[in-house]
């Protein structure tokens, strides 16, 4: 008869499973930031008024003369769209887990995911807690996309192998990808900013930051503008580099994606941030978060995708 032993390597998962699972965790992160945005919008922030429960001595909606159901399913939602994300980074981590060969790193970064979801839930509370306050809020959003971030070089490792990394394009390109994730990060920061200080604040009763919003915007545009200008240089520099022909793709979605985030950004802002505007733009933020870590995991080559140790057949199982 089969051990336990021999029917665990029967029903190990697959390559293919672990990078379902990886692009599913990307995906669920990403909505959750772009639900985040919607809860915001729609003044729902304070939905559900205290955390972890939705109302005292409630883990769900209940009706309340002070605050509209519409609000606190809107907010409810979003709690549990956490949950959902959980359990599918869970999966994943178990599905990396359990691949043979064992891979430390795919691991690693598979752990970072429910790891992340924790952070994010607590992050979340906090952000209740302290009634929006427009410092929670802008954490809240850049703990995303660093998950973002994390989800996308995750995905990437499942497609490609462990060794140490060897550049696809020369040293001074690389260094034009590290300031190009600087100004990034520094984008994201100051649009966060840009929020604090606008209308949206998810909730009316919010204090809003005390700093100009053109100010703040055409910071944030100055930003934009030095990220498409590293872009360009990078482009120019690639056209002599021999790159792969996926890093040439992955390079043009991120010059199709930036300047489509720019016209965004300004549409919104000179038609008063609309509610439908702001989604859209934090929706083509997370695209650009995932392509510009793409850019970033297609420059440089980690070898061939480790050759999956053969599975026991049970036919085999049995004769043993």
């Amino acid at each position: 008869m089969p051990t336990t032993s021999m029917i665990s390597r029967i029903s190990r998962p697959t390559p293919r499973a672990v990078r379902v699972l990886a692009l599913a965790v990307l995906v669920t992160q990403a909505l959750i930031a772009v639900t985040g945005v919607i809860v915001r919008v729609t003044g729902s922030g304070l939905g559900c008024p205290t955390w972890p429960q939705c109302f005292p001595d409630s883990m769900v909606p209940v009706q309340h003369p002070e605050v509209a159901l519409l609000h606190q399913v809107i907010e409810f939602g979003n709690r549990m769209l956490t949950g959902v994300i959980g359990f599918i980074a869970l999966a994943c981590l178990l599905a990396a887990w359990g691949v043979r060969p064992y891979r430390r790193r795919l691991v690693g970064l598979a752990l970072v995911m429910p790891l992340g979801v924790i952070a994010q839930a607590i992050i979340g509370g906090m952000t209740v807690l302290v009634n929006l306050a427009w410092w929670s809020v802008s954490v809240h959003f850049m703990a995303s996309a660093v998950l973002i971030w994390l989800a996308t070089v995750l995905v990437k490792a499942t497609t490609e192998g462990d060794q140490r990394p060897v550049g696809v394009v020369p040293p001074r390109m690389r260094k034009l990808l590290v300031a190009l994730v600087v100004i990034t990060a520094a984008v994201l920061v100051l649009g966060t900013l840009v929020t604090a200080a606008g209308p949206h604040a998810g909730d009316p009763d919010t204090p809003r930051l005390a700093l100009p919003v053109p100010t703040l915007v055409e910071l944030h545009g100055l930003l934009v503008m030095a990220y498409v200008l590293v872009l360009a240089v990078f482009g120019v520099w690639l056209r002599g580099a021999r790159p792969t022909r996926t890093l040439l793709k992955v390079y043009g979605a991120a010059c199709v994606l930036v300047l489509v985030q720019g016209a965004i950004g300004s549409v919104q802002y000179y038609l008063g941030v609309p509610e439908v505007m702001v989604v859209a733009h934090v929706l083509c933020a997370t695209l650009v978060i995932i392509i510009t870590a793409l850019l970033w995991c297609e420059s440089r080559y980690r070898g061939p995708l480790p050759e999956p140790t053969p599975k026991t057949t049970a036919k085999e199982s049995v004769a043993a």
